[in-house]
């Protein structure tokens, strides 16, 4: 049964629902789909190898639309498309087997690893795709591959995945500091990179949180580049403004802090949330964006603190918000949880 209501929006909407809706293709209005759950498979839909907390079987993230949608691919990335906004997906499955240290056990920038260069692969692929299609700005991003707290090649692979990233960035002259993208980068079980995105024809309005360091600023042990991606962003479309809120996490000023407390750190997180909503407003000049306007999806790193994540949002949280649970790996081994939010407003009409 779905998880959300499901009201077809005038131009895109999101659900996360629990039964098994077949591919993007065979749902009238969909603009892409993602499958969530314990096992990646070879299907029509993106599968991510992260298994659902909390309920029995997969979650099934909907992109829908009641505009009329084209679909195409170019090489390894699938796209959907409205006049306004695309839905976009690409995945190499064999990052995987990046194992093991070169002579001498340290990072050899001459030979980077399967992992960075697929990262730098997937990201010139996007950018290239969106310039051919019209659809120049990235709205949101979603990354997820595996091992992402482990040492290969001698360095750690989220921080291969970040010199992949943001050298694509770079080659393509797209913005990797302020304005950049609203991201996530969780770790699965098994997969290769598996990254899908919205983008449009109209820039977001990069959100950053006062409390915590931009990630694209932050300092040189946090590796040889920084994270390519924005707090936060607000996009308007027709009759649609969207706010997606990036990976947030107990982190603040560039620190992790409450190391070992689950609570602590799920408390710490809903801090972050908080500011990001504020800043919204701020940007937006309205009081909407509340906790209840969004709904979320939240990534815990050991199943067993499933309960303990539950319960600090439930008591923060109105019972209406849609939360969806998966375990997946946070992108620093001493964070245990991360939570990503997503909402939707009605833009006013003028006169109204």
């Amino acid at each position: 049964m779905p998880l959300s209501p499901a009201p077809i929006s005038p131009l895109l909407s999101l659900h996360y629902l629990s039964r098994d809706t077949g591919p993007p293709h065979a749902a009238p209005a969909a603009l892409g789909a993602v499958r969530f759950g314990r096992t990646a498979s070879p299907t029509s839909v993106l599968e991510i190898a992260t298994p659902v907390l909390g309920q029995t079987g997969d979650v099934l993230e909907l992109w829908q639309t009641d505009q009329p949608v084209r679909t195409g691919t170019q090489g390894l990335l699938h796209y959907a498309m409205t006049d306004e906004v695309l839905f976009g997906a690409i995945c190499i499955p064999d990052t995987d087997s990046d194992v093991g240290h070169y002579p001498g056990g340290g990072y050899d920038p001459l030979r980077p690893s399967l992992l960075q260069q697929a990262s730098e692969q997937v990201y010139l692929a996007v950018f290239a795709a969106l310039e051919s299609l019209g659809y120049p700005h990235l709205l949101r991003v979603w990354n997820y591959f595996s091992g992402i707290n482990t040492d290969t090649c001698g360095m750690e692979r989220y921080l291969q995945f970040n010199i992949g990233r943001q050298d694509a960035f770079r080659k393509m002259a797209r913005p990797f500091l302020a304005d950049a993208p609203a991201a996530c980068a969780l770790g699965t079980h098994s997969g290769g990179l598996q990254v899908y995105f919205l983008a449009a024809k109209v820039p977001p309005l990069a959100i950053e949180n006062p409390r915590q360091v931009s990630a694209y600023f932050y300092p040189d042990q946090y590796g040889p580049r920084t994270p390519s991606f924005s707090r936060a962003a607000l996009a308007t479309l027709s009759g649609q403004c969207w706010l997606f809120i990036s990976g947030t996490a107990s982190i603040v000023g560039h620190q992790s802090v409450h190391a070992g407390d689950v609570r602590a750190q799920t408390e710490e997180t809903l801090r972050n949330i908080a500011v990001l909503l504020a800043q919204a407003n701020r940007a937006a000049d309205t009081r909407d964006w509340t906790l209840a306007a969004l709904q979320y999806k939240v990534y815990v790193r050991h199943a067993a603190d499933f309960e303990a994540v539950r319960s600090v949002l439930d008591a923060h949280l109105p019972p209406a918000a849609v939360r969806v649970y998966v375990q997946a790996d946070v992108c620093r081994a001493d964070l245990l949880m991360e939570i990503e939010a997503t909402g939707c407003l009605p833009v006013p009409m003028a006169g109204v």
